[in-house]
């Protein structure tokens, strides 16, 4: 134990000496901040970072040690960047991000799409945040609705961005970065499937029943109490009942929303068919204007990265250092870049704060390109 001790003992006087250095070195940081704020320079100069870190790294004779130094240094380096975004903030030197703030999200005089057909969950979701009386209509894709906004033939649109069960909407991700559209709320709707038909129709007289493939999965349990019926999949659960009051067979029933059976006319045959109690989708309301609610909550953003070993834990420290609560993380591939991946990732927030700015900056000043998708 003495031997250990001895060990220890050591450890604590060179930890004093490091601890020394660093404060002295992030005192001389400070005044090269100064001197980019005075000067107009940027703060990351990534070929100065290159070759300083493979300086340092030479300096290590034992190739145990060379790993390690790169990372210390990456890791000093970073810190100082933060640091000096932070005195930049301070300065009034930090830039505006280019969104206008807004009191409210204007739902009187607009018009609005939402993808899919009458009486789907997308149109429920909708009226939820709009109202039963607003002006929309509906297109078949959700490139249809974004190019709808984009183009001015509505203000906004109305689009799934994850299901609870079912996981992210993919191809949503992908046309927030394809289009200049903005988030500017969600709006989550439960997923209450109920089995529904004809007026006329009884329990006992169903024999097919319709639905979209997930919505089937969703209500497997309850299917599996009547394995007589035949199960047929619809492009969407707002068709399968579509198609149920179009054909007028009181043998053909349909899984979806009690919005859908009362948007076309079916009676509920059977409630709560669903296994999932939680089961909801999340939709995002997008338009074509780069603003956002002063009580905004919630940040959603993407980025790309170099190709290099650290390149995600070097951008996702300047969340842990402006203590900023990031929520969720999703990697998506680029198009055309075979094994290269686009990120997003959602994170507690208001664009007016400067803890926030102050990581949107890093990440920007780090990545290969960023973009904000939204402050809802």
């Amino acid at each position: 134990m003495d031997e250990l001790k001895t060990y220890r003992d050591q450890i604590d006087e060179i930890d004093r000496k490091i601890t020394e250095l660093y404060v002295q070195r992030m005192d001389v940081c400070e005044n090269i901040a100064d001197y980019k704020i005075r000067n107009g320079k940027k703060v990351f100069d990534k070929e100065r970072e290159r070759s300083k870190i493979e300086a340092m790294t030479a300096l290590a004779e034992k190739e145990r040690d060379k790993f390690g130094v790169a990372e210390l240094f990456r890791l000093i380096m970073s810190t100082s960047r933060k640091m000096q975004y932070h005195m930049l903030a301070k300065s009034g030197a930090a830039g505006r991000l280019p969104f206008i703030a807004v009191d409210e999200i204007e739902k009187e005089n607009i018009r609005v799409v939402f993808q899919g057909t009458e009486g789907a969950y997308s149109q429920a979701a909708m009226i939820e945040f709009f109202g039963r009386d607003v002006n929309s209509f509906h297109v078949d894709g959700f490139r249809d609705a974004m190019e709808a906004i984009a183009e001015g033939a509505a203000d906004y649109a109305v689009l799934p961005i994850e299901n609870s069960s079912a996981g992210i909407v993919g191809d949503n991700f992908d046309l927030l970065v394809d289009f200049e559209n903005y988030i500017v709320a969600e709006q989550v709707v439960k997923c209450e499937h109920v089995l529904m038909g004809l007026a006329e129709a009884e329990l006992k007289d169903i024999r097919k029943v319709l639905s979209h493939p997930q919505a089937l999965a969703q209500c497997g349990p309850y299917l599996e109490d009547h394995p007589d019926w035949e199960q047929v999949a619809c492009a969407n659960t707002a068709l399968a009942a579509q198609q149920v009051a179009a054909e007028k067979d009181p043998s053909m029933a349909a899984l979806g929303s009690a919005f859908a059976a009362e948007k076309f006319g079916l009676k509920v045959l059977a409630e709560k068919v669903y296994y999932d109690e939680g089961n909801s989708t999340r939709f995002i309301i997008v338009t074509n204007q780069r603003i956002f609610r002063r009580d905004a909550r919630k940040i959603s953003i993407c980025f790309e990265l170099p190709h290099r070993s650290g390149a995600l834990y070097s951008i996702l420290s300047n969340f842990i250092y402006n203590n900023v609560n990031m929520t969720r993380i999703e990697s998506r591939p680029i198009l055309g870049r075979s094994w290269e991946y686009r990120f997003f990732i959602d994170f507690d927030g208001n664009l007016n704060n400067s803890s926030v700015k102050n990581a949107l900056r890093g990440i920007r000043e780090e990545a290969i390109s960023m973009k904000i998708l939204g402050n809802y």
